[in-house]
């Protein structure tokens, strides 16, 4: 489809298309927002600011510490932490030093976490230290050369961070026991590093910015590689898109973003973070994003402008005796992503926050964001908007060609200089998603309407979303699988007042002692929390084509 009716949706000021090579790297635009911002606050947590030139200084001291390990250009780091300062911090150094970014959930289990730093071949990890134990689980296996770790108090100074410090360590026991011999503090590798030097690379528009790993059709966890070029796009398109709402926050005040995604996930790292350095922004840290009076306590303190979130935040936050403590009028975007938004909630968060919910769709794939409703827009639509500027989305039938009818449903594929340059290290799996002529096939149907939005109606694959992470079946059967006294068993999603969808796990037993705590506990040590069952059905035996095809969609409708 060569024509955009899409186009004629887009808000007054917002471009057809945007210019990806505005910057040759993520370095430039982080270098750019360094010089021009260097007195403004780049990053708020637990009451400490950190300001751009800070971020610049301790970064490029990091850069050149890592560089002094004897990493090379292309090798790749992993970043386990959750939204602390030490994360953006580390993120800057990574890609200043000429490396790639592997984002890593800080919960994951041993076999989890080995896996991704086996699959990236990472040599150096950077962690906090209340996941250290997991670490020293599977870190034999694994290629890990260096150890950095860091502590929650480690960015808010020396008293304030020696008690958040105790208290994390001994007052509220987070952090397990662990053995990392050879391990290197944090504030240790910035203070080495800024008596070393750091040598600048020649960083590309094509060279790896990150590799975010996403679930697999086989249940095998895939880095979807990121050029940097594909992430400066999304950033782009991404200010482009908010540019009518965001122009209207007063003259003088900083434009301020709420960050309680985890900035591992691939929404909050372009949307938060990276436009935030390209615009200038201040960028409020929520560290545990699921202790609700936590975070509305610290919304309390700020003022704020953007807040990305999933349904399940703005929920949960709408739904909270404390909401009314935040000053909420001068919200001018709230983007939902991640998982779909549910009517009600953005129903009641209009009510509440007179600011309407303006829901995008996107993938680890795409960098992420594809498409999004209008920012301008008063109502929620129940659809996912419309591609963002410089993206094409076209529906596709089962044989792969493009639905013409209109209102017919079919595969939702993309393309835009957003879109992931394939699978790390697996060109079978990237050869199953990408077109001949450069489109993204993302798994979900969709239909369009005459103006161009789209809407989500199902889903190719097996895939459950579990408040904005995908879960894939596979993987957890082949976990269960292992679980003494299991025959056999099967993964389908369920659908969740709470998450959008659950995972509902059916097994038929092979010891008829075998009960649903064991496979609990069981599954607690092997899957990270958002993979668990939250339903588990014993049964005599599951559904099955003549082949001997599981029938997952039988044991959905059987709920």
């Amino acid at each position: 489809m060569t024509d955009r009716p899409w186009l004629a949706a887009y808000p007054q000021g917002v471009p057809a298309d945007i210019d990806p090579s505005h910057y040759p790297s993520l370095v430039a635009l982080m270098d750019e927002a360094f010089t021009q911002y260097a007195d403004r606050i780049a990053y708020s947590f637990m009451g400490k600011d950190v300001t751009y030139a800070q971020t610049d200084s301790l970064s490029s001291a990091f850069a050149a510490y890592l560089q002094g390990l004897g990493l090379v250009k292309g090798d790749r780091v992993a970043i386990m932490m959750p939204n602390v300062p030490q994360y953006p911090v580390t993120v800057a150094a990574v890609l200043r030093a000429g490396f790639v970014v592997v984002n890593v959930n800080p919960l994951y289990t041993p076999r989890e976490l080995e896996h991704q730093l086996k699959d990236s071949g990472a040599k150096a990890i950077v962690i906090i230290e209340n996941f250290a134990s997991t670490l020293e689980h599977c870190i034999a296996h694994t290629p890990i050369k260096h150890v950095v770790l860091c502590a929650m108090g480690d960015q808010l100074g020396l008293l304030k961070g020696t008690l958040v410090n105790y208290v994390v360590r001994n007052v509220k026991k987070l952090v397990p026991a662990y053995n990392l011999p050879g391990a290197v503090r944090f504030n240790d590798a910035v203070a080495q590093g800024a008596r070393g030097s750091f040598k600048k690379p020649d960083i590309k528009p094509d060279d790896i910015a990150l590799l975010q790993y996403t679930g697999g059709t086989t249940g095998v966890s895939k880095g979807a590689v990121l050029l940097h070029r594909n992430v400066i796009a999304n950033v782009l398109q991404s200010e482009a898109w908010n540019d009518p709402v965001m122009k209207k926050v007063p003259a003088g005040e900083q434009p301020t973003s709420i960050c309680a995604l985890p900035l591992y996930h691939i929404f909050a790292f372009t949307v938060n973070m990276m436009l935030s350095m390209r615009t200038g922004g201040k960028t409020i840290l929520i560290p545990n994003p699921r202790d609700l009076p936590a975070v509305l306590k610290e919304l309390s303190k700020h003022t704020f402008h953007s807040f990305p979130a999933v349904n399940t935040l703005f929920n949960g936050l709408a739904n909270h005796p404390d909401f009314n403590t935040v000053n909420w009028k001068n919200l001018k975007v709230s983007v939902g992503g991640g998982m779909a938004v549910q009517g009600a909630v953005a129903k009641l968060w209009l009510e509440k926050t007179g600011c309407p919910i303006c829901e995008g769709y996107g993938l680890s794939e795409t960098s992420p964001s594809a498409t999004c409703n209008p920012v301008t827009a008063k109502e929620f639509t129940g659809t996912i908007g419309v591609p963002l500027p410089s993206t094409h989305l076209k529906l596709l039938d089962d044989e792969g060609r493009e639905v013409t009818t209109l209102g017919q449903a079919g595969e939702i594929a993309i393309k835009g200089p957003q879109v992931m340059a394939g699978y790390w290290q697996r060109p079978d799996e990237t050869a199953k998603v990408m077109t001949e002529d450069g489109y993204f096939k993302s798994g979900d149907i969709g239909v369009m309407d005459e103006r161009g939005y789209f809407k989500i109606v199902d889903r190719k694959k097996d895939m459950v979303l579990v408040s904005g992470f995908n879960v894939y079946p596979n993987e957890v059967e082949e976990v269960v699988a292992n679980c003494p006294g299991v025959l056999e068993c099967a993964v389908v999603g369920v659908p969740d007042e709470k998450s959008g969808e659950a995972v509902k796990l059916v097994i038929v037993k092979k010891s008829p002692d075998l009960t649903e705590a064991d496979v609990r506990e069981f599954c607690r040590h092997e899957l990270t929390g958002y993979k668990q069952p939250k339903v588990i059905e014993f049964r005599t035996e599951l559904p099955k084509t003549p082949v001997g095809k599981i029938l997952r969609r039988e044991l959905r409708d059987k709920k």
